[in-house]
């Protein structure tokens, strides 16, 4: 049995403990745990599984011998050292998404991974759904020709005031790093470049606190181009009720789409540039199939656990990562360049990211963020004590 020790024990720390204990985790058990919340730790008291060994350092538990994977769950800036922390206590390491706030940061992470020969996951739990695995199956066997456009319209993410209230650190610069394209969307922004590949410039238009009173972004529409020109166009929101997802690949060979757990793919007979070579007409169309594509076939939709226990496997037996820790850069590159396309009111590029111009950036961004505000505020009220 792989010993697993998880590092914060908040709504995802727990979610993963639930899914040990419930044994959707075969070959592995829940042998420690770490927060740095000592009342958070009671929870395991309360459910009845004392014998988990309870840490509040994570450096501590890394270096007591109990764990051979650990899974970070802690708040978003903390991913890239905690992965660091753990590859040098030679730990294997699965990190929470995002793989963290700005390039600059998760590259470093990286460069310590290809160091280590421990293995190292992220959780990318959308990867394992057998619909998207589908798409990018066809995709990769050529059966959509070239791609023309790409439109993914994801606003299903709903979220009230309270949501944003309920912690003094969320939506905020200082406390997440950004909002809906780190909160909500990193699965859908790394499924885009896991499928279609990693665009090469993107122009955003992203608003700050338009629909609530955060400080961060509620609505995105981003258009991109690749070199190959294909267009595409991610469109997301917290404030829409009720709210779409639905994912359009235009192509050669007609159109994709996917929308309320189907594929369907409206497939011409021929391939349109062959079509339109041999057309006779002005106005002539050719026939157009619509097909009801199947997920892909045998895999099950194992979301989180599936992640875990496919890097068990890898542990384990040498089996490939579904969600190499490593590629966690991708999506961080992908929203990194959608904000400072807004920030900048400029074109991007993506291969060429201004990781400096960025970080910088940010670092304005928190000087002035809600958060920090309110802890000078605590600490005045406090004469220092805080």
């Amino acid at each position: 049995m792989v010993r697993i020790g998880i590092v914060g024990l908040g709504n995802m720390g727990r979610s993963h403990s639930k899914n040990i204990f419930g044994g959707k985790i075969p070959n592995g058990k829940l042998a420690a745990v770490c927060d740095t919340d000592p009342s958070k730790l009671q929870w395991l008291k309360e459910i009845g599984h004392e014998e988990v060994k309870t840490f509040t350092d994570a450096e501590e538990m890394f270096k007591s011998g109990e764990v051979d994977l650990v899974i970070i769950a802690v708040p978003h800036y903390f991913h890239p050292p905690m992965v660091k922390l753990a590859l040098a206590n030679n730990l294997n390491v699965i990190s929470e998404k995002p793989a963290g706030v700005y390039t600059k940061q998760v590259r470093e992470m990286n460069e310590a991974a290809e160091k280590s020969d421990k293995v190292f996951g992220v959780m990318f739990n959308q990867r394992t759904n057998p619909i998207y695995r589908k798409v990018r199956q066809m995709i990769q066997d050529g059966e959509l020709g070239k791609i023309k456009r790409i439109t993914w319209i994801i606003t299903n993410w709903y979220r009230t005031q309270v949501y944003h209230d309920s912690g003094a650190w969320r939506s905020t610069w200082e406390g997440e790093g950004g909002g809906l394209l780190i909160n909500q969307c990193p699965h859908q922004i790394d499924l885009w470049q896991w499928m279609f590949g990693m665009p090469n410039r993107i122009k955003s238009f992203v608003s700050f606190g338009k629909y609530r009173d955060i400080e961060v972004e509620d609505e995105v529409t981003a258009y991109m181009e690749y070199d190959n020109g294909a267009i595409g166009t991610f469109i997301s929101s917290t404030t829409e009720c009720p709210g779409t997802n639905r994912l359009e690949v235009a192509c050669e060979m007609g159109t994709l789409i996917v929308e309320n757990d189907e594929i369907t793919f409206k497939r011409m007979t021929v391939p349109e540039p062959q079509f339109n070579e041999n057309a006779t007409l002005g106005f002539q169309s050719p026939d157009v199939w619509e097909c009801k594509v199947p997920p892909l076939l045998g895999a099950e939709n194992t979301q989180h656990s599936g992640i875990i226990n496919n890097v068990i496997d890898a542990i384990e037996k040498g089996t490939p990562l579904l969600a190499q820790g490593t590629e966690g850069i991708n999506g961080v590159k992908f929203s990194n360049a959608i904000h400072l396309s807004a920030w900048t009111d400029s074109w991007v590029d993506v291969d060429n990211l201004d990781e400096d111009l960025y970080y910088n950036l940010l670092q304005e961004k928190i000087k002035n963020s809600t958060y920090v505000k309110n802890l000078r505020e605590q600490v005045s009220d406090t004469k220092g004590t805080y």
